[in-house]
């Protein structure tokens, strides 16, 4: 939460250049409370695993949250029950006129797809499209990064030769060191990546209104954000539960696939041993600095004076 100063604290000029929260008197007796109201479109078969591990990132923070689940209607998961669907999940068609102050677009295994031959590409153009003018920030998660950059941007996927798998230093790119989004972590931090895709620099550095955040010597680039700062694109996975890419690694080796061990994950590779969580505490900064830095402090108590971002 932000501290409260006096509006005149010689202090106040400081701190709001180090880009740390403050509150002054003024704003803080005229400011109206309210929940932020954030949706989830959960693209991941395993649905239940997905949005809990998001809703423990959303809900370690002293900001009051509303979460409203959202599903595709013109695909049918059917790794998840249909009764907890029904209960706890929307359409788009549901919410189309409702307005957000966060979004959450997860990833999907759909990889080698193309992108116009994924079987949801319409509804989830249209859903990225609607985000626009009815969500004030927007955080897309791996697979929905490269979909949003594409969409949005006309960023390429690349395929890799091999798929990038298991946990990797990252660091903001020098001059985004100081950035709110990176506040309270190291200048090295690690983050769990598992994607046979991957983005060029330059293809991002070409692009006006995007902004290279952080990128890693192994796993390449892995935040990019708008400069308006409404739409913010996470190639890993910092929501990761400690045994996800265990789980990952044994399924795929029960069925007899090929499959490499993840990288720096089991201590002295030996997959029979627990990993070390050396990711969870990075993951939470980043969510807790985009929904305080780029949410909270910054979307209208009116929802529908919502501006249209920069495309």
């Amino acid at each position: 939460m932000p501290i409260r100063i006096p509006d005149s604290l010689p202090a106040t000029a400081t701190l709001e250049s180090e880009n740390i929260f403050v509150m002054t008197e003024y704003r803080a007796l005229h400011q109206d409370i309210r929940p932020l109201n954030l949706l989830i479109l959960n693209l991941m078969p395993t649905k239940i695993v997905t949005e809990t591990q998001f809703l423990r990132k959303l809900s370690n923070t002293p900001l009051q949250i509303r979460v409203e689940l959202l599903q595709t209607a013109s695909y049918q998961s059917t790794h998840t029950d249909a009764s907890h669907l029904d209960s706890f999940y929307t359409t788009f068609d549901q919410i189309k006129d409702k307005t957000y102050d966060g979004m959450i677009i997860t990833g999907a295994p759909l990889a080698f797809v193309p992108w116009e031959e994924v079987e949801y590409w319409d509804e989830l153009c249209r859903i990225m499209d609607w985000t626009t003018t009815h969500v004030h920030s927007t955080m897309h998660v791996c697979w929905g990064a490269f979909a949003g950059l594409y969409y949005h941007y006309g960023v390429p996927k690349v395929l890799r030769d091999k798929k990038l798998f298991g946990v990797y230093p990252h660091s903001p790119v020098p001059a985004k060191k100081q950035s709110p989004l990176f506040r309270g972590l190291d200048d090295v931090f690690y983050v769990p990546q598992s994607r046979e895709i991957e983005l060029n620099e330059a293809d991002i550095l070409k692009v006006p209104e995007l902004e290279l955040m952080a990128t890693s010597p192994e796993a390449g680039v892995f935040a990019v954000k708008s400069k308006d700062n409404r739409r913010f694109f996470l190639t890993g996975h910092g929501e990761y539960d400690a045994d996800t890419l265990a789980n990952e690694y044994w399924r795929d080796k029960n069925k007899g696939l090929d499959i490499d061990l993840p990288e720096h994950y089991f201590p002295n590779d030996d997959p029979t041993q627990p990993p070390i969580v050396n990711w969870r505490s990075a993951g939470q900064l980043i969510y807790n600095n985009w929904l305080n830095y780029y949410v909270y402090q910054t979307t209208p108590y009116d929802l529908n004076k919502l501006s249209k971002p920069d495309k």
